[in-house]
């Protein structure tokens, strides 16, 4: 992916990791789309970073992003970069049924709302001379933290499509990269303030200085993640799991 000259959509880019890649893109001189369900945070951040724009989008809603991709296709006809941030992560009980509902919003938003995204916009840059997907899945998608079963095996799905995706459109326009932070510091489950989670400017200045490095690499995986990522590879993966069920729920 070219560093600069892009139109970048960035799904859930009101807060979090999808806000920081967004700022980042913007100040290296690309046009950016926030995108997100809260139009008030929209226009916050459109407010405060003039010649960023947005546009309404709930990717757990089909009409939203047919309607997205509408306006889109009118505001931004040279789009051509999507990043797939939009996420939720919540704690489950596994032995109550009450947690049901959480587990299908979970799958909804997190996978089906990439699918979805995909499935929108990739006619459309494949029309374009250079294009870029970047789907952000998780370290947690190659070792599951057992609190969080739905969000990680959505986190591992995502791994998966986009390692088909990046296979189907291999003789494209369209180049596939797969982020899979660790934990960041953010507000996705209330953990701001945890000492275990990467300083979320820390995060984003490793990734941009891997893609400073790499341009189009298959996977952005920063030194925090690799423990996770590569764990069934070197044999650690019963190690990290046992560790990660020492990680207990606490109030969202």
């Amino acid at each position: 992916m070219n560093g600069t000259g892009n139109t970048i959509l960035v799904t859930g880019s009101t807060s979090g990791i999808g806000l920081g890649l967004a700022l980042r893109l913007h100040k290296a001189g690309n046009k950016v789309i926030v995108a997100g369900r809260r139009k008030a945070l929209l226009d916050t951040i459109t407010s405060q970073h003039p010649g960023i724009d947005s546009v309404l989008l709930d990717v757990s809603d089909p009409e939203s992003i047919q309607h997205a991709t509408d306006v889109l296709a009118s505001s931004h006809p040279d789009l051509n970069v999507l990043i797939n941030s939009a996420g939720i992560m919540h704690w489950e009980d596994l032995s109550d049924p009450a947690y049901l509902g959480t587990a299908e919003d979970l799958v909804t938003t997190n996978l089906l709302g990439t699918i979805r995204m995909v499935y929108a916009l990739t006619p459309r840059l494949l029309k374009r001379p250079r294009a870029t997907i970047i789907n952000v899945s998780s370290a947690l998608g190659f070792v599951p933290l057992p609190a969080t079963p739905t969000y990680s095996a959505t986190k591992a799905a995502v791994h998966s499509f986009t390692q088909s995706l990046r296979v189907q459109l291999a003789d494209s326009s369209v180049e596939v990269i797969e982020l899979a932070p660790p934990g960041v510091r953010t507000s996705l489950l209330g953990q701001e303030n945890d000492e275990r989670s990467m300083p979320l400017e820390a995060f984003l200045d490793e990734v941009f200085a891997l893609l400073e490095i790499t341009p189009t690499p298959s996977e952005l995986i920063v030194e925090r993640a690799k423990g996770l990522r590569f764990a069934e590879a070197n044999g650690s993966s019963d190690a990290m799991l046992t560790m990660l069920a020492g990680i207990k729920p606490h109030a969202e």
